[in-house]
C-alpha cells in the first residue's frame, strides 16, 4: 500500500541548484499528488512520526545524525534513497567482488591494512596480522598504481604512484584509513553514467583529471554503439546487485573494454554548474519520476540488493584468488 503522506522530501546540505530543482519537478511531475519538500528535522524521538511517503538522502554520509534519522524513516514505512542500510556497510573493494559476479570488468585491485593502529587499538589488537609481501603486491598490480580508500569519496586521499618509493610514500600518510591498492588503467576514453532507479543511464564523457568545474567534458564525440549498449548495461547490472537507486558509475576504456573505476556514489554530483544543463535536466526529471514512482508503488524492504544470489559460497574462493 502506498504510503499515507503525500509528503516527498529532500534531505540535503550545502546544495542549491539540485534539490530545489528536483522539488519543484516533484510537485509537476505528480501533477500535485505529492508536494516536494525539504525534510525537516529536530531532535528524534522514539514515537516520532515520518510525514513522507519517500526521502531522497543527499547528506547523511557526512551526518551521522541524518543517518540514524533515515533508517528510522525506512522503518516506519517511507520510500529511503538510497538505502540507509545498505549505504555504510558497503566499501569499493567488496563491491570490485560484487561487480565480477554481474560480469563486469574491474582493475585488479589489494586491500591494505591499516598503517597506523586505529583510535582504541595497539600492536596485540593486530596479533593476527602478517607483514605484506610487498614485491607479490607490485608484481601482481604492476606500476603505476593507484591507491584510494576503501569507503572515501570525492577524490580525498586518492595518490597516483609510479614506483615504489612514491607507493609507501602515499601508504605512510594514509594515517589508519583502510586503502586499496589498483592497477592503473591506461585508458583511451573515460564516462561517467548516471543511474536512476536501477533503469535509467544518462551516460557522460568525463574527464577525471580536470580542474573538477571542467571534468564534464561538453561537445563529446560520438559513442561507439557496442560500448554504449555495454556500459548501459554494466550500469544497469551494478545497481541492481548494489541495490542503489541513485548512483554514477566511472568507466575507463581500455582496448574498447570499459573497467569500472568507482561506483560507490550514492550522493553523487548533480549541480547545474558543473554537469551542464542538458545532464542537469535530465537528472532532475528522472528522479522526481523515479521518488514518484517510489511512493506510488512502495518495494518490500530490503538489506542489500540482488549480490546475496550472485555469489554462491562455493564461487568465494576462486573470485578471491583470481
Amino acid at each position: 500500500m502506498p504510503h499515507a503522506s503525500k509528503k516527498i522530501g529532500v534531505l540535503f546540505g550545502m546544495e542549491d541548484t539540485f534539490p530545489w530543482a528536483l522539488m519543484n519537478a516533484v510537485t509537476q511531475l505528480s501533477d500535485g499528488e505529492f508536494e516536494g519538500c525539504p525534510v525537516s528535522v529536530s531532535y528524534l524521538g522514539d514515537l516520532q512520526v515520518f510525514d513522507y511517503a519517500a526521502i531522497l538522502d543527499r547528506i547523511s554520509h557526512d551526518v551521522k545524525f541524518y543517518r540514524v534519522y533515515l533508517k528510522c524513516a525506512a522503518a516506519r514505512g517511507a520510500a529511503v534513497i538510497n538505502n540507509p542500510f545498505w549505504c555504510p556497510a558497503d566499501d569499493k573493494f567488496f563491491n570490485n567482488l560484487v561487480a565480477a559476479a554481474t560480469g563486469v570488468a574491474v582493475p585488479k585491485t589489494v586491500l591494505l591494512p591499516p598503517k597506523e593502529h586505529p583510535p582504541g587499538t595497539q600492536a596485540k589488537s593486530f596479533r593476527n596480522m602478517r607483514f605484506v609481501e610487498w614485491d607479490d603486491v607490485f608484481a601482481y598490480l604492476g606500476f603505476p598504481i593507484f591507491m584510494k580508500p576503501a569507503d572515501g569519496g570525492g577524490w580525498r586521499d586518492v595518490h597516483k604512484c609510479d614506483s615504489p618509493e612514491a607507493f609507501f610514500a602515499a601508504y605512510d600518510s594514509s594515517r589508519d584509513l583502510c586503502m586499496m591498492a589498483q592497477e592503473a588503467v591506461a585508458f583511451t576514453q573515460y564516462y561517467r553514467l548516471y543511474v536512476l532507479g536501477r533503469e535509467h543511464v544518462q551516460i557522460m564523457a568525463y574527464d577525471p583529471g580536470a580542474p573538477m568545474h571542467e571534468r564534464y567534458v561538453r561537445n563529446a564525440p560520438p559513442i561507439d554503439s557496442q560500448l554504449e549498449a555495454r556500459m548501459r548495461r554494466d550500469g544497469i547490472a551494478l545497481c541492481q546487485a548494489l541495490g542503489y537507486d541513485m548512483n554514477t558509475v566511472e568507466f575507463a576504456v581500455r582496448d574498447d573494454v570499459p573497467y569500472a573505476i568507482d561506483f560507490m556514489n550514492p550522493a553523487p554530483d548533480a549541480d547545474r554548474h558543473s554537469v551542464g544543463e542538458d545532464n542537469f535536466t535530465w537528472v532532475v526529471e528522472t528522479t522526481a519520476r523515479v521518488l514518484v514512482e517510489r511512493a506510488r508503488n512502495p518495494r518490500q524492504f530490503e538489506t542489500t540488493g540482488s549480490w546475496p544470489a550472485m555469489i554462491p559460497a562455493a564461487d568465494l574462493p576462486a573470485l578471491a584468488t583470481r
